[in-house]
Order: structure tokens, then C-alpha cells, then sequence
């Protein structure tokens, strides 16, 4: 098994800052970020298709070209999909919306008179009459045009979205003459480092997003499994749909959860048992992707710590919120990269004393 060298306390510090920094400043151009991000997605679930293509013997831009066509041709047929189907049903989807909120109301105020009739302090408070009072005015404010905000969302996002098929595009034809071109801009004496820094940091993203698929799979995994034994319709859509939405740490878990809750209340609403129990079901699966799935799949794959793993969530949460949860771990492992590889040349005197030798000639020459 591959093993790299662990960094030093001073550069383990800098890339703890510089990771953070760079949430911080990618949080004001997430315009930009996310499509890159998802262009870098694509380019390493396809980038096995092109290397096999070139295998056969196919050159390199037409491999790119073919692979890219099929995706575009991926694309086109889901967003057709995707359009017929909410032609099809976009008059009775604010009716299932309003449905499945009614369904959680009654989910709390069967939970609040629960709560009541056990402890009477919470009936001396009139715990159910507050409970009820705040979850009508959330309905209230929800159940008339309540998808017209996520529709305009939607729309908001497009242009930034049309751009990752054209940077996907040049990704898979051009990564190779990008890689030499900057290769050859470094001196002879780093050229050793530059090309293990260029191999170590393909390596990280891709494992990353290995990593994240395995993650998705182990997730899905867990929740059909548990939503299947407790009987409830479509386990497998509603957890692969929990797991991908768990990309995003704990807010996409919480999004993925109330979903399944509030199906749940609406589907059985006199079995309030049941929605409690896949509460419990999503809290379990989440303390195994904190403590268990996570670090051993994605933090793994990244060569960092467990411990650093969970620590990069929090920090990056509270850099840049919602963008910092979902870019800590794979701009973590970049960086860490580039900090150690930046690392060892710095303090490896043979590399700076062959950069200084090759420099005198050429400095001696200008003189001259």
C-alpha cells in the first residue's frame, strides 16, 4: 500500500489557514466554483471511458470528443425527461407539496400532545397551542406559490450551469497539454517534485470523488435497508435521494431526513411510531458517516487524518457556512498537497543548491 509522508506541525498549521482562506474567497464566487466543481466531477467519472478509447488505439481529442457526445446526448435526454415529466405533473405538485406539510403538522401536534399528556409541565405552558400556533404560520407562509422561489432558484443558477459541459469538454481533451505546459515552466531542478505534486494531486481528487461515490452507495445502502424493513414505499428512491443529497455535510443530511419524515406522516399518518423510528434511522446513519463511513472512505482516499477530517467540517462550516461543508475535504486534500510538496523543496538543501547552481551561468551570462 502506497504511503505519503505526514506534515509537519507548521505545515499542517498553513494548510489548515490556507484552506480556510480559500473557503472564505470561494464563498464570494460560488458562481464559479460549482461549476468547475461539478466540470471536475464529470471529468474523473469519464476520464476512464477516454484512457480506454486511447488504449484501443483511438487518438486522444477524438476519444474526448466521442465521450463528451454521449454525455451531451445523456444530458439532453434528461432534461427532456425532466421537462415532459413537470408538464405532466407541475398542476399537482403544489397540491402533494401543501399534502405532505399537512402531514407534518399533524406529525408535531400529535407529538406535542404526546409530550403533554407525559410531562404536565409542558401542558401548564401549553407547549401543543404554541407548537401548533408557529407550524400554522410556517404552513401559511409556504402553502400558496411555495415553489415559485425554488423554480426562480433554479433559473438564477442556469447560466453558471451551462458552463460545465464546455469545461468538461476541455478537461478531457486538453488536462495532458495543460499538465506539460506547466510542467515545462518549472526549473530542472524541481522537475522531479513538480511531476510527483502533479501525479499526487490527480491522485487526491480522484480518490475524493471515489470516495464521495462510495460514501452514496454505503449511504443508500443503509437507508433502503432500514426504510425497507419498516415498510415504507420507494426505500430505494427516497434513500439514494437522502444520499445525494447528503453531499452537502448535515444540511443535506437534515433536507434528506425531513423529506423522508414528512412522507412517512403523510403516508401513515396514525402511526406517528414510524416517523419517529426513521427519525432515529437518519440519526444512526449519520453518526456512521461522522465517525465510521466518512473518514474511512473520503478521508482515506484523501490520505488525512480521521480526526482532521471532522475537524476541517466544523472549521469550514464556520468560514463559509453551507459552501464550506461541501468544498472543506477536497480542498483539504489539494492544499495538503501542495503544502507538503512545497514543504519538502523548501527545506531540502540539495534541491535549493542545484536551483543556485543552474542560476549562476545564466546570471554570469546576463552580467557579461
Amino acid at each position: 500500500m502506497r504511503t505519503f509522508p505526514q506534515p509537519g506541525a507548521v505545515t499542517l498549521l498553513a494548510i489548515i489557514l490556507t484552506t480556510c482562506l480559500l473557503l472564505f474567497l470561494f464563498q464570494k464566487i460560488l458562481w464559479l466554483v460549482v461549476p468547475v466543481l461539478l466540470s471536475v466531477m464529470l471529468y474523473y467519472c469519464f476520464r476512464p471511458a477516454v484512457d480506454t478509447l486511447v488504449v484501443r488505439g483511438m487518438r486522444h481529442e477524438t476519444a474526448a470528443k466521442s465521450v463528451w457526445l454521449v454525455l451531451q446526448l445523456i444530458a439532453v435526454a434528461m432534461l427532456i425527461s425532466a421537462a415532459l415529466l413537470v408538464l405532466a405533473k407541475a398542476g399537482t405538485w403544489q397540491a402533494k407539496f401543501d399534502l405532505y406539510l399537512a402531514g407534518g403538522q399533524n406529525l408535531l401536534r400529535r407529538t406535542a400532545e404526546s409530550l403533554e399528556k407525559a410531562i404536565p409541565l409542558f401542558k401548564s405552558l401549553s407547549l401543543g397551542a404554541q407548537v401548533d400556533q408557529r407550524v400554522q404560520q410556517y404552513t401559511d407562509r409556504f402553502a400558496e406559490n411555495s415553489l415559485l422561489p425554488i423554480t426562480l432558484q433554479l433559473l438564477k443558477w442556469m447560466p453558471s450551469l451551462l458552463l460545465v459541459p464546455y469545461i468538461t469538454y476541455f478537461m478531457l481533451s486538453g488536462s495532458t497539454q495543460l499538465k506539460k505546459y506547466v510542467i515545462k515552466s518549472v526549473p530542472n531542478a524541481f522537475f522531479e517534485k513538480a511531476l510527483l505534486l502533479f501525479s499526487r494531486l490527480d491522485a487526491s481528487l480522484q480518490g475524493y470523488f471515489q470516495g464521495l461515490l462510495l460514501l452514496t452507495l454505503l449511504d443508500t445502502i443503509c437507508l433502503a435497508l432500514g426504510l425497507a424493513v419498516l415498510g415504507i414505499t420507494n426505500a430505494i428512491w427516497l434513500g439514494l435521494a437522502a444520499a445525494v443529497l447528503a453531499w452537502i455535510p448535515y444540511l443535506g443530511s437534515v433536507i434528506g431526513c425531513i423529506l423522508v419524515v414528512l412522507v412517512t406522516a403523510t403516508d401513515y399518518p396514525d402511526k406517528a411510531w414510524m416517523s419517529y423510528t426513521c427519525l432515529a434511522l437518519f440519526l444512526g446513519v449519520r453518526m456512521l458517516d461522522d465517525y465510521v463511513f466518512l473518514p474511512l472512505t473520503i478521508g482515506r482516499k484523501l490520505h488525512v487524518h480521521p480526526l482532521l477530517s471532522v475537524l476541517m467540517l466544523f472549521l469550514g462550516a464556520a468560514v463559509a457556512g453551507g459552501t464550506g461543508l461541501v468544498l472543506a475535504l477536497p480542498l483539504l486534500g489539494v492544499v495538503a498537497v501542495i503544502g507538503e510538496a512545497v514543504s519538502q523543496i523548501v527545506t531540502d538543501r540539495r534541491l535549493i543548491a542545484r536551483y543556485r547552481a543552474a542560476r549562476q551561468p545564466a546570471e554570469s551570462y546576463q552580467r557579461d
